[in-house]
């Protein structure tokens, strides 16, 4: 019995197999993408943690995410312990989903107006104010994501040959949060549990905000574009503890801005969140070790259960 990790991006995956070793954790990776599933097969024993993004169509891996749909619909009608099963998939994939969510469970989010195709698109920007962001609803590294000043170079951009619409066919246009400091901070929580809080700084990284070291080639954000935000202790933590807990995310990292104006707006969820090793080597607590430890203990339950 192990621990199956399901995604399609093995370059992220050499911190993940080394936690888990460390941790004395059996796994085996999963790469979806292009692959057969036997509806009529008994899945394997053991626990399954989808870790698919929603840029894997960049990587070269067009048809991962609906097959990770299919994948896990199959673990759960066999009554198999997924983390991160088929609910989350979608709240990865979508951020009008997140947002809903959010929003619902009495969180602050950006105004945010969602447009299908482009026809409606220069129309519906009139609807905010300028300057106004304009980012891909199936999103990740920061796709699509630019800021605009006035609505005349929102055109101008749809126009543009360098124009690169959502694959999912769904662009967001949010209105632009002033920050009180040049930073966002995502908060980490892994089985139910706060680990610690990084921050990222926006006067240097702008939009492209990943912290895994995978991310940090060639032109790649700064080393030190990400700090950890030590003592960081606020109601939010558990408020996104309870948020995760009642969605069945077991790990995620949720991003917010303090705006200038005093508010506190959480927009993303990132429930394939990776650790920045820098940050992991000061951390009072690592994440990726919290990682391994709650998948562990998953694993022995289950082990108990077939005993």
């Amino acid at each position: 019995m192990k621990v199956h990790v399901l995604h399609e991006n093995p370059d992220w995956f050499a911190p993940v197999g080394a936690a888990l070793d460390a941790e004395g954790v059996p796994h085996e990776q999963w790469l979806l993408g292009e692959s057969v599933l036997d509806l009529a097969a008994e899945p394997p024993a053991g626990v399954f943690w989808s870790r698919m993004s929603a840029s894997s169509h960049t990587r070269g891996h067009p048809h991962a995410k609906d097959q990770t749909r299919g994948v896990l619909s199959w673990l759960e009608s066999r009554g198999r312990r997924v983390v991160n099963g088929r609910r989350v998939l979608e709240l990865e994939m979508s951020k009008v989903d997140q947002l809903v969510a959010l929003r619902a469970a009495g969180f602050d989010v950006p105004r945010t107006v969602a447009v299908a195709g482009t026809g409606e698109l220069a129309a519906a920007a009139r609807k905010l104010p300028a300057p106004f962001i304009s980012k891909h609803n199936q999103g990740g590294k920061g796709l699509g994501v630019a800021l605009f000043g006035s609505h005349d170079e929102f055109d101008a951009y749809l126009a543009a040959p360098s124009y690169e619409p959502p694959v999912d066919g769904i662009t967001l246009l949010q209105e632009y949060l002033r920050a009180a400091e040049p930073r966002i901070t995502r908060a980490e929580i892994v089985g139910g549990e706060f680990i610690y809080a990084i921050t990222a700084d926006t006067a240097l990284g702008g939009f492209q905000l990943c912290p895994a070291d995978a991310c940090a080639v060639g032109d790649g954000p700064a080393p030190n574009l990400f700090s950890l935000r030590e003592g960081f202790d606020h109601p939010v933590t558990s408020r996104y503890v309870d948020f995760a807990r009642q969605h069945g995310i077991g790990i995620a990292g949720f991003e917010f801005i303090e705006t200038a104006d005093g508010r506190l707006v959480t927009y993303d969820i990132n429930t394939t969140t990776n650790y920045n090793a820098g940050i992991e080597a000061v951390a009072p607590r690592p994440a990726q070790q919290a990682v391994a430890a709650y998948l562990g203990r998953l694993l022995a339950e289950e082990a108990g259960r077939a005993a």
